[in-house]
């Protein structure tokens, strides 16, 4: 399978295209349409120095939002006093995403290009933040991208036990009431396992992502609802 060679301002190819691995293209940059073309197509980065490369792995992981499963310590952890907040303070939970040492992983793929790129999709309404506040610190959370019924999980940090999984119950429970159909979670891990994700071969993700884009976008800054707050009635 040949590899495109993307020129700058250039969207990746068709999906259809990628490799073994789901390897899509290679070049180009992440100007904020060349992310939105690329991830309404079932695309994202992935790298960690030049150039950039683009994937689509077969097969996908995809969490529906009401399909997640929390532990008894994460239902232990709503009850505690956490604050879950989005939006308020995306550049400190991307820049906790990057420094999170993870196994088996060498250095990280959240580079000052990516941080850069993503932060201008979040002035823009499109990238937003789940932050699990505890008494006034940053906890732990998460960020991803937003177009149509999607939301497209990039990245999670925890600084206390349990604290990115209470910012995901909030955030999934938010999603199921603004009528998301599913959080992309590209690539299959133990970790999103245990929480109720599942891998679907990419001709179903990408049959049902091009009807879930196609509704309309939660653009701008997002606000939790007080009754979906950690301990609250519907959370």
């Amino acid at each position: 399978m040949r590899i495109a060679v993307l020129q700058p301002g250039s969207s990746p190819p068709d999906p259809a295209r990628a490799g073994p691995e789901g390897l899509v293209a290679v070049g180009g940059d992440l100007r904020p349409q060349v992310l939105l073309d690329a991830y309404a197509r079932g695309i994202f980065p992935w790298y960690e120095n030049d150039p950039v490369m683009w994937f689509s792995p077969d097969p996908r992981m995809v969490l529906r939002p009401d399909a997640l499963r929390l532990s008894r310590s994460v239902r232990r952890a709503l009850r505690r006093p956490y604050e879950v907040r989005f939006d308020t303070d995306f550049a400190a939970v991307i820049r906790a995403c990057a420094a999170a040492r993870r196994p088996r992983q060498r250095g990280t793929w959240l580079n000052a290009d990516m941080i850069r790129a993503y932060e201008e999709l979040h002035l823009l309404g499109y990238a937003h933040s789940a932050e699990a506040w505890l008494d006034g610190r940053l906890a732990g959370g998460l960020y991803g991208v937003s177009l149509g019924a999607v939301f497209y999980g990039e990245s999670m940090f925890t600084r206390a036990s349990d604290a990115s999984k209470v910012a995901l119950a909030v955030l999934a429970a938010h999603l199921v009431r603004w009528g998301f159909r599913m959080i992309d979670c590209q690539v299959h891990t133990p970790h999103m396992e245990r929480l109720g994700a599942t891998e679907w071969p990419r001709a179903r993700f990408l049959r049902e992502l091009r009807a879930a884009v196609q509704a309309p976008t939660r653009q701008g800054p997002w606000r939790a609802e007080p009754d979906l707050a950690p301990g609250g009635p519907a959370c």
